[in-house]
């Protein structure tokens, strides 16, 4: 389970920490940097399945031109954030991230170089535990890249500075380029490849109405990342009684229709559809059923699918759904996260989702601030957020997020030089921010 993440240089980002739990909430006006963060996870998630630099920032492509990966947001060179002081300097950015892998601590660190000539280099890698140095990557002096294995460094051997090794672990076939097997060996010997597969492990689901109700070929039980094959995915849940039974409970909770069972019928080219049968036998087809109950079914789906990722980034959860059902989803999604080994994070501007969430989910809530005459943006705990505790009994997290409070309290606390002296008077402060 990642636990933090850390950005350096990344994007507006100057050195900002998420602290990340079993379901992590991001809140924060337009443009303040949520979607940032999301860009670093899956820079992560590149890492984890071993793409180079280069494909990681700005796209991979397979045979005959089809697009495996869309490359992170925006322009490549904007991942960095400094500006470029001369044409022959490197820009800078780093990720750092500490892992709890079943009761081990690891901590993993990528550091990357733009090059004005070379583009996109490794700079420095590095993944140790708490008790030990699993490997470390530096640069030589003819500006090559090496990789020292173990804690004394014992065994080395020359990498790629356009392929972050860490992604190599667990591909036999990378690996043999890469040198011998000590790699793969030591991170298995050390925390059993979870670090690997932490990152390997992400989803980075937009639910989308129209994908959804499209069928789907049998079989095909991954859902897109946009919904994609929801039929086929559904049908592959209710074949197991105890899923589909879950399934059922859940979505009968979260939609007001009178749901009893679902039906996938295939058409003459042998398609999935997606039908959702009443009690009164009356049957809605995906083609007519609302929004947000497609948007319900892809989170549950999501969720429940047996083929599960480690992480789920979802960008405004709550996006379609009605508010007097997002307690409902909350609990759906902290029962998952509880019992499944998995972590879901999402952004939101929702005051219902915030007026709803439990007290975990509170402390695992941070807000994104940007200031308009800043050009960085900063990530703080709401739980730290000053007296916020108190305002929430009296408050609620609704009014405040409504209201504005959190972009005013993060005002004083991160941008006013002469906000110290606010401490000396609770009630001006508290009338300052609600105002």
């Amino acid at each position: 389970m990642i636990t933090s993440l850390r950005l350096v240089n990344f994007k507006n980002f100057a050195d900002e920490t998420l602290r990340v739990g079993p379901f992590t909430v991001i809140v924060g006006a337009n443009a303040s940097g949520k979607s940032n963060i999301r860009d670093a996870f899956r820079f992560l998630h590149g890492i984890g399945r071993g793409y180079t630099l280069a494909e990681i920032l700005g796209g991979k492509y397979g045979p005959g031109g089809h697009r495996e990966w869309a490359g992170i947001r925006g322009a490549p060179s904007a991942v960095v954030r400094s500006p470029r002081v001369s044409s022959h300097i490197p820009q800078t950015f780093s990720v750092h991230t500490e892992l709890d892998l079943v009761g081990t601590q690891a901590y993993y660190s990528i550091e990357v170089d733009l090059d004005p000539t070379s583009g996109f280099i490794l700079s420095g890698e590095e993944l140790r535990t708490e008790s030990s140095m699993v490997f470390v990557t530096s640069r030589t002096s003819d500006g090559s890249s090496e990789i020292l294995i173990g804690e004394t460094g014992e065994e080395r051997t020359e990498v790629s500075h356009l392929r972050p090794p860490l992604g190599l672990v667990g591909d036999p076939v990378i690996a043999l380029k890469v040198g011998p097997s000590e790699l793969e060996g030591k991170v298995n010997d050390l925390i059993d490849n979870q670090s690997h597969y932490a990152l390997a492990r992400m989803r980075f689901l937009d639910p989308s109405p129209e994908r959804m109700r499209e069928p789907s070929i049998p079989g095909a039980t991954m859902l897109g990342d946009g919904g994609e094959n929801l039929p086929a995915v559904l049908e592959a849940i209710c074949a197991d009684s105890q899923r589909g039974r879950n399934l059922m409970s859940w979505l009968q909770e979260l939609t007001p229709m009178d749901v009893k069972d679902f039906d996938f019928p295939r058409d003459p080219s042998g398609r999935v559809h997606l039908h959702i049968v009443e009690r009164n036998g009356r049957k809605v087809s995906a083609y007519s059923a609302s929004d947000g109950t497609l948007r319900f079914l892809g989170i549950l789906a999501a969720l429940l699918n047996p083929n599960k990722g480690g992480v789920y980034f979802f960008e405004d959860i709550d996006n379609g759904l009605h508010p007097s059902r997002l307690w409902l989803l909350l609990d759906f999604i902290e029962q998952q996260t509880a019992e499944s080994n998995i972590q879901v994070v999402t952004t939101t501007h929702s005051p219902a989702l915030l007026a709803w969430m439990s007290d975990t989910a509170f402390e695992n809530t941070s807000v994104v601030y940007r200031d308009q005459y800043w050009a960085d943006s900063v990530i703080r705990p709401i739980a730290g957020l000053y007296n916020l505790r108190k305002l929430r009994e009296s408050q609620g997290l609704e009014r405040l997020l409504t209201s504005g409070w959190f972009e005013n309290a993060m005002k004083f606390s991160e941008g006013d030089p002469d906000s110290d002296h606010l401490d000396d008077d609770e009630d001006d402060w508290e009338q300052g921010v609600l105002e």
